[in-house]
């Protein structure tokens, strides 16, 4: 008997969790206010273990998860309906933050240090959550840290919770460790190129200026940008002891990776505009032992063929990039049929968000219009270019605008056929509205100043339609006819409003309406007007557009595509 009674014993734990598969699980009714219920719904079970030790694991991490949010005194009860079981939640008051206490030590110059006292992201007042008080102490510590004091840290951080005053007392202490300095820059990993190309493209990083996270950055992805280098890795010494007057002078080490000096690349594609293509292009970063940039290709449209030859130069004490190239090209458009050979110098730099360019670029020109007598064409142009950007992300913009200046002209005295100024100007302008959508307007205005067009490079004239000008026509069928061919006129004015609707991050559709005119006579003006509906789908490279458009005088109607890029 004795041992049947201890048998029993020890088979009473494994009946038991044998036996625990048989009670059905519950399904578990929320009840709670919306913003509770929106918290609390993604973390609980479908289903809840049954009995009190179910219960307890759920009642346990509702508590914590309302703790995160201010609410340390939460209501939460079961009850049982059928086989559901009814969680009801009521979070009860939000502690708020009662009093905050912000210490920073260390040599921080005064008002720096004031600066981040008074920033502090969670004030007195507001209520209290954990996500709210980690990014708070964070976003201190990377204030001091990308500036002047690359060794600060945390010393010391609490938040004490009342529940029953539901209020929350907040310290933290800083020790921002002493003030760095850039020291002498060691560039690692160079083979084929000189130091003096790292210190062409350094305009940030210069030794005994005070340390600054963002400078680094920048000489980052200044080194990164270049055809020279593959990947780039700039750092300071943190660990170097300060000198007698407590500053630390942290060497800085250039980390680079360089990129293969040749590359051949092939591609094909298709273009609303110009018609299926291919082409292959050919580069080296270092032309000539010396590094230059030579970029070389051969591309072949349907209606267009290009062959080009770019060599550019590593940019200048200043940053400036000066090139130097060639172009031949022939295209048959609209019963235009054109040949053109190209010479060509350019210097450009960026400022801020201003880009400019400077070139002089001579080009000669053969005009074959079908049914018109054929010309020779021929001038040297300077020309000055600006483009100044204030968007919220260059490759898809939302919100901002974008200003486009150009401004050209050549003169019979030197290798021209014909004296005239060209003026040309465009804007885009992006509307965010509501939490997705966007409203895109622009518009571009041109003028080529002359007697006549005759003797002026189509270059330097104007036609529009097709793609990225007025949609619902065929690619520059807009502009001044001749014969039975359209060439361009000294006139050019279009206008476009585009109402974009994005479903989700990737997918959007878009309403729009384009208008203008390319023309030689201000009294003949006739407005062309197109509109449609399109597509839209986000790429890394920037939104691809499909649109269908119906062009009100021509009275048909095109597909266009592009890749949707602020110009």
């Amino acid at each position: 008997m004795f041992r049947f009674a201890r048998a029993l014993r020890h088979l009473f734990p494994v009946a038991l969790i044998a036996l625990a598969p048989l009670a059905q699980a519950g399904a578990i009714d929320l009840r709670a206010p919306d913003p509770i219920a929106d918290l609390l719904a993604p973390h609980l079970p479908e289903e809840t273990a049954p009995g009190v030790g179910g219960q307890a694991r759920l009642q346990r991490m509702i508590s914590e998860i309302l703790a995160t949010e201010g609410y340390f005194s939460p209501q939460i009860e079961f009850s049982e309906v059928d086989e559901t079981l009814l969680l009801t939640v009521e979070p009860g008051p939000r502690t708020l933050i009662s009093a905050v206490e912000v210490t920073v030590d260390g040599p921080v110059a005064d008002a720096t240090r004031q600066a981040l006292i008074a920033g502090w992201a969670l004030p007195v007042g507001e209520p209290f959550r954990q996500g709210d008080w980690n990014n708070a102490k964070q976003q201190v510590l990377s204030a001091l840290l990308a500036e002047s004091h690359a060794a600060a840290r945390l010393v010391d951080s609490q938040a004490t919770i009342d529940p029953a005053a539901r209020q929350a007392r907040l310290t933290a202490r800083y020790d921002s460790g002493p003030p760095f300095r850039f020291g002498e820059l060691t560039i690692v990993g160079l083979e084929r190129y000189e130091p003096s190309l790292v210190e062409r493209h350094n305009r940030t990083v210069r030794p005994g200026a005070p340390f600054r996270e963002v400078d680094m950055r920048d000489l980052q992805a200044a080194l990164q940008a270049t055809p020279q280098f593959g990947s780039v890795q700039v750092r300071i010494d943190r660990d170097t002891p300060p000198d007698a007057d407590g500053v630390v002078t942290a060497p800085v080490t250039v980390q680079l990776r360089e990129r293969p000096a040749h590359r051949l690349s092939f591609g094909a594609g298709i273009s609303s505009n110009t018609g299926a293509r291919v082409e292959t292009n050919f580069q080296t970063a270092d032309l000539f032992g010396r590094a230059l940039e030579l970029n070389t290709g051969l591309r072949i449209e349907q209606k267009m063929q290009t062959a080009y030859a770019d060599v550019f130069l590593p940019p200048d004490a200043a940053h400036r990039r000066d090139s130097i190239g060639v172009m031949a090209q022939a295209s048959d458009i609209q019963n235009l049929r054109t040949e053109r050979i190209a010479f060509g110098v350019q210097r450009a730099w960026r400022q801020d968000q201003l880009d400019t360019r400077l070139s002089l670029i001579w080009q000669n020109e053969r005009v074959e219009p079908e049914g018109a007598a054929t010309s020779y064409n021929q001038a040297l142009v300077p020309n000055a270019s600006w483009i100044w950007r204030h968007i919220d992300n260059r490759l898809d913009p939302r919100d901002g605008v974008v200003l486009h200046g150009q401004v050209g002209g050549a003169t019979k005295a030197v290798l021209s056929d014909q004296n005239f100024v060209r003026l040309a100007g465009r804007f885009q302008y992006f509307i965010p509205i509501g939490r997705l959508d966007s409203l895109m307007l622009s518009g571009a205005l041109g003028y080529t100043i002359a007697d006549s067009r005759d003797g002026i490079p189509q270059e330097y004239l104007f036609r529009t339609g097709g793609t990225g000008s007025i949609r619902g026509y065929s690619y520059e069928s807009i502009g001044v006819k001749e014969g039975s061919a359209v060439v361009g006129g000294r006139y050019l004015a279009n206008a476009t409003a585009e109402y974009t609707h994005w479903f989700d991050d990737q997918w959007g559709a878009a309403l729009f309406v384009d208008a203008g005119d390319a023309t030689d006579d201000l009294n003949s003006v006739s407005i062309a007007v197109g509109y449609g509906l399109g597509v839209r789908r986000r790429t890394v490279a920037g939104p691809i557009a499909i649109d269908l458009a119906y062009g009100v005088q021509s009275e048909s109607v095109h597909l266009h595509f592009s890749l949707g890029i602020a110009f």
